[in-house]
């Protein structure tokens, strides 16, 4: 199974990922923050805490 290895926040909305398999790459996430659940991220400083959450291997956003 395909798991999240690092995460690194860049600039704006976008995101470094790395994954177990060794794929990793740049995600824009800018486009895709539509409907009420995502409101909180459109903050970028609230974006930007975004880091891996270890137990689970997804990225995760840290609460304040």
């Amino acid at each position: 199974m395909v798991s999240v290895k690092s995460v690194k926040y860049l600039q704006g909305y976008k995101i470094w990922v790395e994954f177990n398999d060794g794929d990793a790459g740049e995600i824009d996430l800018e486009g895709a923050l539509h409907g009420p659940v995502f409101e909180p991220l459109k903050d970028v400083a609230y974006f930007r805490q975004a880091t891996l959450d270890p137990e689970l291997e997804t990225v995760h956003q840290s609460v304040l």
